[in-house]
């Protein structure tokens, strides 16, 4: 552990697949945001040539978050499986400018920044 501790944000969109998902990959997915907590950027696979941009895998399906590490912040944006992984990938990066102005406005909300 670096001794850091990862504030853990979501997105409705997140909050919405996951209510969706079964027992098991709801444990699966809090495992996941636990890691995520305590070793931030250091879990995940990289996406899209953007090393803040990442994805976990779990069962058939992949968890998709943004690393802010100047904020220790981590936005949970989506689940997807792997046939909408692509369609998932491109919406992010498309709107990766909104999910940093909702980062900061959420941080400076709470008083953090």
């Amino acid at each position: 552990m670096n001794g850091k501790i990862y504030r853990i944000f979501k997105t409705e969109e997140f909050d919405e697949q996951y209510e969706k998902l079964d027992g098991q990959d709801k444990k699966r997915v809090d495992k996941i945001l636990a890691q995520l907590y305590e070793k931030g950027g250091a879990i995940g696979k990289p996406l899209a040539g953007l090393g803040f941009f990442k994805e976990k895998k779990f069962g058939g399906k992949r968890l998709y978050y943004l690393v802010y590490e100047n904020f220790l912040a981590i936005l949970a944006i989506a689940i997807s499986d792997k046939k909408a992984q692509q369609a998932t990938i491109n919406k992010i990066i498309f709107e990766i400018a909104d999910y940093q102005s909702y980062i900061i406005e959420t941080l400076k909300k709470n008083g953090i920044i």
